[in-house]
């Protein structure tokens, strides 16, 4: 998302900040990742950010 992001400044994904900031979780505190939170993100986020990128994709 970063890189994206750095490549098309205004590139319009609602939650990027966050995307990134979970990212850096995920990586760097793997010993405090819980389960339960990331199944939750992807259950309830991934989906819409899907969207997004398809809508982003199919842009001519």
């Amino acid at each position: 998302m970063n890189r994206a992001l750095k490549l098309d400044p205004d590139l319009d994904i609602k939650n990027a900040r966050q995307i990134i900031d979970t990212r850096n979780w995920v990586i760097h505190g793997y010993d405090k990742v819980d389960d339960v939170v990331i199944w939750a993100i992807v259950s309830n986020h991934l989906p819409a950010l899907k969207i997004e990128v398809e809508k982003y994709l199919n842009e001519d």
